[in-house]
């Protein structure tokens, strides 16, 4: 795991637009993992803008982490109309190669196997963008959710409730229960990156990435990953103990010359 902590939340959320931006410039049939969030509406904003400035995303396959039970694609809280708003209408993606877990499915546990199928069949996710909820979960990874599992339902936590729930109008309509991909299926992206800002997060994340491995806290997990990366701006990062470290490596490594 590498921490890349940048000064401001612009910055934090520019480095992600940019490393996503060379992975699809290097492989233009990139095989993207997708996560929803107030967080990543700013690298969606930046990732359109690239692509009217040239960046091809016609090749490019996309695998959403999660959707909630009960909604239909074209409700307005779906995660598929939240990633149908705020990229894929934006960009030249061929729509039949975006991927969401299906929440309105007849069969649940079937809908989640062939979603893991699609998966495979599209030889894996290359790059899995990832946020951090205030109770530490990945997707919709709820504390106690085993490192080996795979995409299935799960039961939300009042913690994601309350965070998501003024989303919804009425808050309380928000469903109680999601699809997720597993964190065994995150793990095995060829890499990950995890974009966490503003200080209400920096608990979690000093948890997450330097706290013990717990399935109390699904991205600690990420710890496992052979190529993980966190970025955080200077609010989030606050209660990481190794702060300089990080910052040293990032000012200091070859690798990350183009990106200071």
């Amino acid at each position: 795991m590498e921490v890349i902590i940048r000064p401001t939340t612009e910055d934090a959320t520019e480095l992600v637009a940019q490393l996503i931006a060379d992975k699809i410039k290097a492989k233009p049939s990139l095989c993207m993992g997708l996560a929803t969030g107030s967080t990543m509406e700013s690298v969606y904003a930046k990732l359109v803008k690239r692509h009217k400035a040239g960046l091809d995303f016609s090749l490019v396959r996309t695998y959403n982490l999660d959707e909630y039970i009960g909604l239909a694609p074209e409700n307005p809280n779906s995660y598929r109309h939240y990633m149908n708003e705020l990229l894929f209408k934006h960009i030249n993606v061929d729509m039949r190669n975006t991927h969401l877990p299906c929440g309105v499915a007849d069969d649940l546990r079937k809908a989640c196997e062939l979603y893991e199928e699609s998966i495979c069949q599209n030889g894996g996710i290359d790059l899995q963008l990832l946020g951090i909820g205030r109770s530490g979960h990945i997707g919709f990874n709820e504390p106690l959710s085993s490192f080996q599992s795979r995409t299935r339902e799960k039961s939300l936590t009042p913690t994601t409730i309350a965070q998501n729930s003024p989303l919804f109008d009425p808050p309380e309509s928000m469903p109680r229960r999601a699809l997720t991909m597993g964190v065994k299926t995150i793990l095995e992206s060829r890499q990950a990156i995890m974009l966490v800002t503003g200080a209400a997060k920096a608990d979690i994340l000093a948890k997450a990435v330097e706290g013990p491995m717990t399935s109390m806290i699904s991205a600690t997990a990420l710890q496992m990953h052979p190529n993980c990366i966190v970025v955080a701006d200077e609010a989030a990062a606050e209660k990481l103990e190794a702060r300089d470290y990080y910052n040293w490596i990032f000012y200091n490594e070859p690798k990350w010359e183009n990106y200071r």
